[in-house]
């Protein structure tokens, strides 16, 4: 329980970080990071020493955790080792991929267009997004690239991600494209199409936190 509540302080965190709402050499006070995931100052720390070991934040001594910084190509290479994987593992899903499996994408699909137009920021859209790209990382057939891809997804936007400008348009172009590479078994296609998806990802958020001001780029 303990463990879990530090993740979810990691997540709002990182989430902070990487959407520009707290910009490198921030410091960050447990208080109100406590009231916002409603825990006590102690999961906090332990949630600030896990990005510590991530990059995310460092430990000034006596002073507390101040937001480490970070480059335009450290996001871009957070998105490339996601498109890296997820390529692959769609690659291998346009081989695998079952009759059952391609119904249940398929229902998710509409199930998660539905839900954008309704709120492209909402909780369902949200997840059915997430779960729509799971499903194709399971029909890939490899546990051991799944689980690494999650490790580095976590570190990526969540939350606020369909809120970035052209997100939603490209969910809606390559989703459709990426599930009817599937259903023709074109492996290639597939995971060109996936990288394609994903590192379009990095391109956005890149533009997001340029515009933010979040790098000194005069230099």
């Amino acid at each position: 329980m303990r463990a879990q509540l530090s993740e979810d302080v990691a997540a709002y965190v990182r989430e902070l970080i990487i959407s520009g709402q707290v910009r490198p050499g921030d410091f960050l006070r447990t208080e109100p990071i406590a009231s916002a995931v409603g825990v006590s100052n102690t999961p906090v720390r332990e949630g600030l020493l896990l990005l510590s070991g991530e990059g995310f934040v460092e430990l000034v001594p006596r002073r507390g955790f101040v937001v480490a910084d970070f480059s335009p190509q450290d996001v871009h290479d957070l998105f490339w080792a996601q498109a890296a994987l997820g390529a692959e593992l769609a690659s291998r899903a346009a081989r695998n991929i079952t009759d059952e499996q391609l119904t249940q994408l398929t229902e998710l699909y509409a199930r998660h267009l539905a839900a954008m137009e309704v709120d492209a920021s909402s909780d369902a859209a949200i997840s059915l997004g997430h779960e729509f790209h799971r499903t194709i990382n399971l029909a890939g057939n490899s546990r051991r690239l799944a689980q690494m891809l999650g490790m580095i997804v976590k570190q990526l936007p969540n939350r606020f991600y369909n809120d970035i400008e052209g997100h939603v348009e490209d969910i809606c172009d390559a989703h459709p494209k990426i599930l009817a590479a599937l259903r023709e078994h074109d492996a290639p296609r597939a995971g060109e199409l996936m990288r394609d998806h994903i590192m379009s990802g990095a391109q956005e958020v890149i533009a997001m936190l340029r515009k933010q001001g979040i790098w000194d780029e005069s230099a």
